[in-house]
């Protein structure tokens, strides 16, 4: 989840270095540091407890020169914020290293290496790392043999970048489990933990996979296996450019983000929708088999993408008519479970790179498994690259770290998922008008963006709230959740959401004049069954706050607040519902100050445990 930027090249590092980091804080904020090779063949370090910007500041009073170095913002796992535990971790000032991800085994090797004496200065799991790299070295006296024996020890996810000062004219590389990538410039080369942060460089790009270790130079570079055997790995142009990670006219990236989800959704289904059909082959050349032979569906999942499988469990369940079992991935790497044949391993990841659902991918053994499908918004990714078939969602660099539009492109890509299943389940699908619904979409969420200052206007209810309670039945009750989730990514006040039909079996308790309730009132068959809910809130005096789509049965007045969207139905009201919360989410933290953009304790991409 830290950000990795590393450089070697015939000019100044830093300002390289340093521009990388300000693109790749969104992986980490809780410190920053860096190391350069000066041109007396000397490593100088710097780093500071705080967020990047705190590092350029000491960085224009106390300059690293030099035109070899590495940096990173840290997302604190093993020890607390502090300089102390931020990175680069050194060995005998001669060894300088950065590290994203999890070592496992440190204990173990750290209790090995304070047995030969070895010194720690910080609490980190990395450090370990760089004192086990300095030994190696002083064994083989070859920095690249050192990092390929060092690996063989490390039990965990890494991401690995080295300078030594014996060695000046090159970087070592290594990941496992945590992206990495080589930049390709002229007369100079780079390394970073994702692409982003490389784009005012280049744009041309090696993906290092799994056990590969790199020596990287300024004109050429050295892929090796875990066995150190030299391997190829494709060089490929990332068609991304610096407008596309530009705040441009507003105040935040998550607010443009939330407004770019009409022309995210309109990449998401370009080139895919036919007149009356979706084809198969948008999900991958072995679509056609795979899905004649699903008979079920297992959905994995983190966060707000685990939300969206939620939602597509409701749509696939009502509209294919197969079952479908949505999990938490951390806790479906864990446990034996039951896979009955046929059964189709669909993953969901922003990224392509979060942990516990690469992890709970590579685990799956059963062979009832007949394929597995990631959605996905990163084609680079390690879950694209290790799943038989691919939906790319499209949506573009998501940078906030409360995620928006990446939520709604997977909602669309699930759609597109059951109109292809279900045309071999349900000789009515054309019926439920999935591909007409799909072409409206943008204009309808563009209709619902022109809600933003009534939204703005609503969110100073929850100025002075430390709590709130989220409501919604059927395919709203998981919008509800995920609306729960925004707002206490953001603005830090406790929500919960809840099924509306369970109020009475424990969460009413919690109603009072004091506690927000903010419910979802789609116009469907269970409308009637939530107004009932309604008004037991309403009885305890709850401060009801209800979106409801035109047709709905209620309006406002002293004991309720409507906020009344057209009516959209069952197949677009999820994402109508998503975009009203966002904005609430977001205008209520700027209300309160609260960072939006880079809340505290998280990181956008989870490739840790």
């Amino acid at each position: 989840m830290c950000g990795i930027t590393a450089g070697i090249a015939q000019r100044e590092i830093s300002p390289i270095l340093l521009e990388g980091l300000k693109r790749l804080e969104y992986r980490g904020y809780d410190s920053a540091g860096m190391a350069v090779l000066n041109d007396a063949g000397k490593l100088e370090r710097l780093r500071i407890c705080g967020k990047v910007n705190q590092l350029l500041q000491a960085h224009d009073k106390e300059p690293l020169l030099g035109k070899v170095g590495i940096a990173h913002t840290r997302w604190a796992t093993h020890g607390k914020p502090s300089e102390t535990n931020a990175h680069p971790h050194m060995f005998q000032n001669k060894i300088a290293l950065v590290h994203n991800g999890i070592i496992e085994n440190y204990l173990r090797l750290r209790q090995d290496l304070e047995k030969r004496n070895v010194q720690f200065f910080s609490e980190t799991d990395s450090e370990v790392i760089v004192q086990w790299v300095g030994a190696e070295l002083e064994k083989s006296n070859d920095i690249l043999q050192a990092m390929l024996s060092t690996v063989k020890e490390l039990q965990g996810a890494y991401a690995l970048v080295v300078v030594s000062q014996d060695t000046p004219d090159r970087i070592i590389a290594a990941r496992h489990g945590a992206p990495l990538v080589i930049g390709l410039g002229n007369g100079e080369n780079y390394i970073a933990s994702d692409s982003l942060a490389l784009l005012p460089f280049t744009q041309d790009f090696i993906i290092l996979e799994d056990g590969d270790v790199a020596e990287v130079f300024r004109d050429h570079y050295a892929i090796y296996d875990r066995l150190g055997n030299k391997v190829e790995r494709k060089a490929r142009k990332i068609a991304l450019t610096l407008q596309n990670t530009d705040r441009g006219k507003y105040r935040h990236f998550m607010q443009k983000e939330i407004f770019e989800q009409p022309e995210a959704i309109r990449s998401a289904l370009s080139g895919r929708l036919n007149e009356n059909d979706i084809p198969d082959e948008i999900f991958g050349a072995k679509a056609k088999t795979i899905f004649d032979n699903t008979r079920e569906i297992q959905i994995v999942a983190c966060g707000t993408s685990f939300h969206a499988g939620l939602v597509a469990k409701y749509w696939i369940e009502e509209m294919v008519g197969i079952p479908c079992q949505v999990e938490v991935a951390s806790e479906m790497r864990y446990r034996r479970s039951v896979v009955n044949k046929g059964t189709l391993f669909v993953t969901l990841s922003q990224s392509g790179e979060t942990a516990d659902t690469l992890a709970a991918t590579r685990g799956i053994k059963s062979e009832n498994y007949c394929g597995k499908l990631v959605i996905c918004n990163v084609p680079e990714s390690s879950l694209v690259r290790e799943s038989d078939l691919v939906l790319l969602t499209h949506a573009g660099p998501e940078i906030g770290v409360a995620s928006t539009k990446a939520f709604t492109t997977q909602l669309v890509a699930l759609l597109m998922l059951v109109q292809c299943l279900g045309r071999r389940f349900n000789n009515k699908i054309n019926d439920h008008q999935i591909v007409q619904t799909l072409r409206a979409l943008p204009q309808m969420v563009e209709q619902i963006l022109q809600l933003d200052e009534a939204i703005a206007k609503l969110a100073h209810r929850f100025d002075k709230k430390e709590h709130a309670l989220f409501l919604g039945r059927g395919l709203e009750y998981p919008i509800a959740r995920e609306g729960a989730l925004k707002l206490k990514e953001i603005s830090y006040i406790h929500a919960e959401a809840y099924p509306a039909g369970e109020l009475k079996h424990g969460p009413l308790a919690l109603v009072d004049k004091n506690m927000p309730v903010v419910a979802l009132a789609a116009n469907d068959h269970v409308i009637e069954k939530l107004i009932s809910n309604l008004q037991e809130v309403r009885a305890r005096q709850g401060e009801l706050i209800v979106f409801a789509e035109r047709g709905v049965d209620l309006h406002s007045n002293k004991e309720i607040t409507v906020i009344e969207i057209p009516f959209v139905g069952s197949l677009l009201a999820p994402v109508a519902f998503t975009i009203l919360l966002q904005l609430l989410a977001y205008h209520v933290a700027v209300l309160k100050g609260t960072d939006v953009d880079q809340p505290r304790n998280l990181a956008k991409s989870v490739t840790v445990e």
